[in-house]
């Protein structure tokens, strides 16, 4: 497998920008005449931030924000109906010192679900900004503290400055809204050598009837920091690779912070200044919602529950499509692309959240929705078994035919979880059903999309496909292995892999992480695991300490890399269903085959949440065997020698 490296040679990363910090951060220390910029989303519950940083031609800071407040609708009520308000940088306070204007000139920037900035400046005041948006309230602040590092007392003037903006009541749906930034900490000060003296631009949004809310900087950035402090003690990855163990901490934060409590309860939303206080059911029921049981994030399982509360709600009985997304807190829909293969989405994103969830209530909620998706791919099926749909998730931005490999594999994986939770609630019947539906489909599969595509015995995405696809990863990723090592060549081969991961179509240009993140995982549980360490490991290395960092991001060209955050939920599961083959079985059971790579001697999982438990997976080298353990609560519940291979069944007790 060694030479699909070779062939590829793009597995060696550039000299990175950032360095990881040894406080679970990354840093960027600038080098002189480096002129550079980057862009990073941060959110809260009633806001979204994207921050674009860096510095110009004169070494001075540059700081934009765009920020966008998902329950201020704005008209017409449609997927992109946040509102937004941009930035410049003229809403900060002009400061002198000893009479000079302030030059803002950085040395170094710092990441860890905020953004700070130290600086030096041209006087003897140097400056750090920390800039991060509030847990639970609609406001952004940058709080700004200048330390006196001269030898003499400095005297400093901040001017007091806001800016206030009304909108069109015409243009909202709740009317005017008032957009307000504000500096506090102002006035004149003489600092002595050694003094310091801190001041805040807080950002926020209201409705015109709803009073202006008093921010404590110092208390947002506790609550801020402590939400983090939380993700980072569940879930916890440990390898000998620093960069993944960092990359993953980090894919959680991104994953996690972006939900927004609508009038419809909690919605996990991609981002990207355009998809907020919305639900769709790929981003939140295939690719977010199986993740946050792992996790044990309330608000990640409360959004998840919602989002199949609020697909349920289009359950009918002529069996009419479930739309593509929900928006506008609840009130509307979005169906744009048709069926996208939604359906399978949706069956096969909450069986699997409804296994992992350990939770009996939880799985007969999701049940009818479960059956009721089923169904309708049942009288969407050909006389060959096949899955026709509309489009994919990438509603018509490539050619997918009238019936794609995608909507048909997540069929499949719907199929079998469906199967594990028909078991656990004691209906037997339909998960022999489901089981065999299971297993025909996979013949079914392999009867009309298996194919020869550019000289690889893989996998045609449609009909009358000619070029590979990086959804011929899909199959991988369910399990199916009859055409694994070719479809493993063809993923990594140059009419696929580039240095910015896999692309969407050989001979393209455009690349979507989400389908590089699925090839990780599914050549992980197909056992490729040495090879895809390799890959994994310079995919990380790009997105967290490259040029734009330091999430997953949705693609290029379309988009400029936004952060979307359901993309770090699938780097996540690289982790838990790829590298350690974790897939749920039943409410407190799963099956694993964890793949450690030859170059590690052990791995762990730490207080992994599923299943209704605290447990960790420990794997250790020993001789030619492995050792894997299973504590629950700190108590060990399963041990085993295990040859690397065979898969291995846990069963927690209740």
């Amino acid at each position: 497998m060694g030479c699909w490296l070779a062939m590829a040679g793009y597995t060696r990363a550039q000299s990175p920008r950032w360095a990881l910090a040894n406080d679970g951060g990354i840093r960027q220390t600038l080098k002189s005449n480096d002129a550079h910029t980057d862009h990073i989303e941060m959110s809260g519950k009633q806001l979204s931030a994207i921050i674009t940083y860096g510095v110009n031609d004169q070494q001075e800071l540059l700081l934009k924000k765009q920020l966008v407040f998902p329950m201020l609708r704005t008209i017409p009520n449609n997927t992109h109906a946040s509102l937004k308000v941009n930035f410049d940088g003229t809403e900060l306070p002009a400061i002198t010192v000893d009479g000079a204007a302030l030059k803002v000139l950085p040395t170094d920037f710092y990441l860890k679900s905020i953004l700070q900035v130290h600086a030096r400046t041209n006087t003897g005041i140097t400056v750090t900004d920390i800039l991060f948006p509030s847990v639970d309230k609609a406001g952004f602040i940058q709080m700004r503290e200048l330390v006196n590092n001269s030898a003499r007392t400095c005297h400093v003037q901040v001017d007091s400055l806001v800016k206030e903006q009304h909108t069109d009541a015409a243009k909202g749906v709740y009317g005017e809204y008032v957009i307000q930034s504000a500096v506090t900490g102002y006035g004149s000060f003489d600092l002595a050598p050694g003094e310091k003296h801190s001041l805040a631009i807080i950002y926020a949004a209201r409705k015109i009837n709803t009073p202006a809310y008093y921010f404590s900087p110092a208390y947002e950035l506790a609550r801020r920091t402590a939400f983090v402090q939380e993700l980072m003690q569940d879930l916890v990855l440990e390898t000998p690779n620093d960069t993944i163990n960092r990359g993953f901490a980090f894919a959680k934060i991104r994953a996690t912070e972006s939900i927004y409590d609508t009038k419809a309860g909690l919605m996990h939303g991609p981002g990207g200044g355009a998809y907020y206080a919305a639900i769709w059911a790929n981003d939140q029921a295939e690719y977010a919602n199986p993740f946050f049981p792992f996790l044990g994030n309330a608000n990640g399982n409360e959004s998840a529950r919602n989002s199949f509360r609020l697909f349920a709600g289009y359950m009918n009985k002529d069996y009419k499509p479930i739309p593509s997304s929900v928006i506008a807190e609840g009130d509307g829909y979005w169906n744009g692309a048709g069926d996208r293969g939604d359906q399978a989405m949706i069956a096969y994103g909450a069986a699997r959240f409804a296994l992992a969830s350990g939770d009996t209530a939880t799985a007969k909620q999701l049940y009818p929705l479960i059956n009721w998706c089923l169904q309708y791919l049942e009288l969407h099926k050909r006389p060959d078994g096949i899955i026709t749909s509309d489009a994919d998730e990438l509603e018509g931005r490539f050619p997918a035919g009238k019936a794609n490999l995608s909507t048909n594999a997540l069929a499949y994986g719907a199929y079998q979880s469906a199967a594990c939770v028909a078991t656990a609630l004691g209906d037997t019947a339909t998960a022999t059903l489901y089981r065999n539906r299971q297993q025909q489909m996979g013949r079914d599969i392999e009867q009309f999309f298996g194919h020869n595509v550019q000289g690889f015995d893989t996998y045609r995405y449609y009909e009358e496909n000619t070029v590979l696809r990086s959804w011929i990863c899909l199959p991988l990723v369910m399990g199916i292995n009859g055409r694994r090592d070719a479809t493993m060549k063809a993923l990594l081969s140059p009419y696929l892999w580039t240095h910015n991961g896999i692309l969407t179509a050989s001979g393209d240009h455009t690349f979507w992480d989400r389908s590089t993140l699925y090839a990780f995982r599914g050549l992980f549980f197909a056992g490729a695991t040495d090879t895809t360490l390799k890959y994994l490991a310079y995919y990380t290395r790009q997105r967290l300490l490259g040029e734009h960092v330091p999430y997953p991001v949705e693609a290029w060209p379309e988009g400029g890399q936004r952060h979307l955050s359901a993309e770090s939920a699938l780097y996540c599961r690289v982790i838990t269903e790829g590298l350690f083959g974790m897939v749920p079985t039943g409410l407190r059971e799963f099956e694993m085959c964890p793949r450690l790579p030859a170059s590690w001697n052990q791995m762990a999982l730490r207080h992994i949440r599923a299943f209704g438990a605290d447990m960790d997976i420990m794997v250790k080298r020993s001789g030619k065997q492995l050792k894997v353990t299973v504590t629950d609560k700190g108590k060990q519940v399963w041990a085993k020698d295990w040859n690397g291979k065979d898969v291995l069944k846990v069963a927690l007790s209740h």
